[in-house]
């Protein structure tokens, strides 16, 4: 492990009366440090698909299909990354963790903004998306660590739910500031070096707001603080695990992983399918403008935030801490917005913003739900790496096939087949969340 991404080490204790100040303070603190952080990496994620219209249009030697092979590399970069990242994460320092990957991934839009020759070169275009996606790959497990090292397993539900949000505030600011960029230098390519330079400006405040363990801050563990243990819980979960402890005992035979890793695939393809395709979608085969899908766009990712809130409250209120029900319910009222989107073919603009933000009201609440329940489903020093399992199937196997794919399927059989398949990973998805009802080795009844 190199030194950049050590583990801060354990300091000794704080005097009581100054652990329950510290904790309050220090988890307010690190809270918001994650949520803007990963609000910053959804700022540099996406900005390629903003642009596809754009390149299209000035490369006319380039197809849909060709471009969205771009977006294809990213998403499989993206998911192996947080996999294999996630298991360096769970021995690593999230402060320095997430702040490099963040700065990295800037640096990538810089050159897209600012080296016209990239869009000479499809295999460049691949290649730099591509290393974005293994830039990416280093949000998620950092968050996810903070999460299950400083909130107890029955606030975990909630505050997971709040904090996923950050995907939705950075998802939505990410097209609206690509407009204020664009407006401002009259640049296409603001799109990239406006978004990455914001970006570049909050990495420097993970570096500030981030902690690593409450032991390295002299504080009891979080199970001890709240007096909220997990069923499997013992000390031996305080221990770092090796890599072999992780993969093998941990993640790799767990069953119930594997069905919502698989149900994570069909769910990133409907949100991807749908949100990486809203510009060329509405500006292509609707015919309206820049600005309106990028209205559009912020719709849909706004919705996302009551939405993933209301499902989170759900799962811990009226499921009492089940996933899986709340991941069918929602997943059902996704279809229906789909089919809404779908059916409006040749109809007004409000339409199709009414069924994005149905869309996207409802897609990430199970998207949400099934990173809580990989944490959930391992010991807190696994975290990371189960977290990973999960999104390497959604991005390897569900974003990336919507790259790729959607525009493959557009340019053959046009956006009937596009919707088409996107219902079909709907009822897949469900079928897939169905086989983890009634597990209850994880319930917290706390939560309810």
């Amino acid at each position: 492990m190199i030194d950049l991404f050590r583990p801060a080490p354990a300091i000794p204790a704080l005097p009581a009366d100054q652990v329950d100040a510290s904790y309050r303070r220090l988890r307010r603190q690190v809270f918001f440090g994650i949520f803007i952080g990963y609000a910053a990496y959804y700022l540099t994620r996406k900005n390629f698909a903003l642009a596809i219209p754009d390149i299209l249009a000035t490369h006319p030697e380039y197809n849909k299909a060709q471009l969205g092979t771009a977006m294809t590399g990213l998403s499989i970069a993206y998911g192996v990354s947080k996999f294999l990242m996630g298991s360096v994460s769970d021995r690593s320092n999230p402060r320095t963790f997430m702040t490099v990957g963040l700065l990295l991934s800037c640096a990538v839009l810089f050159v897209f903004g600012f080296v016209q020759e990239v869009y000479l070169s499809l295999a460049l275009m691949v290649g730099l998306q591509t290393l974005n996606g293994w830039f990416q790959g280093m949000g998620w497990p950092p968050c996810g660590k903070v999460l299950v090292h400083w909130f107890s397993p029955g606030e975990r539900g909630r505050r997971v739910a709040l904090w996923n949000i950050a995907h939705n505030v950075g998802g939505g600011s990410l097209a609206a500031l690509a407009t204020v960029g664009v407006w401002w230098f009259g640049d296409w390519h603001a799109k990239f070096y406006f978004n990455a330079a914001i970006a570049s400006l909050i990495a420097l405040l993970l570096l500030i707001l981030l902690r690593d363990t409450p032991q390295s801050c002299g504080l009891p563990p979080i199970e001890q603080y709240k007096n909220d243990y997990p069923p499997t819980y013992s000390e031996a979960d305080e221990r770092i695990f090796s890599f072999r402890e992780i993969f093998f005992k941990h993640v790799l035979n767990n069953r119930l992983l594997w069905f919502i890793a698989l149900a994570n695939a069909f769910a990133y393809f409907v949100r991807y399918g749908v949100v990486d395709w809203i510009p060329t979608y509405l500006q292509t085969a609707k015919g309206f403008s820049f600005k309106e899908s990028s209205l559009a766009w912020a719709a849909f990712e706004y919705a996302a935030i009551p939405g993933t809130l209301l499902c989170g409250w759900i799962s811990d209120r009226i499921f009492r801490g089940q996933r899986a029900p709340a991941t069918l319910l929602f997943m059902a009222l996704t279809l229906i917005g789909l089919l809404a989107y779908s059916f409006n073919r040749n109809g007004p603009l409000w339409i199709d913003i009414a069924a994005l933000i149905t869309i996207g009201f409802f897609i990430y609440g199970p998207i949400m739900i099934i990173g809580l329940h990989a944490l959930d489903l391992v010991p807190k020093k696994a975290a990371g790496t189960a977290a990973g399992f999960t999104g390497f199937f959604g991005y390897v196997f569900g974003s990336a096939i919507a790259g790729t794919g959607v525009g493959w399927i557009a340019d053959r059989w046009g956006w009937s087949g596009v919707f088409s398949t996107m219902i079909v990973c709907c009822i897949l998805t469900m079928a897939f969340s169905a086989l983890t009802l009634g597990d209850r080795s994880h319930h917290h009844p706390t939560d309810a």
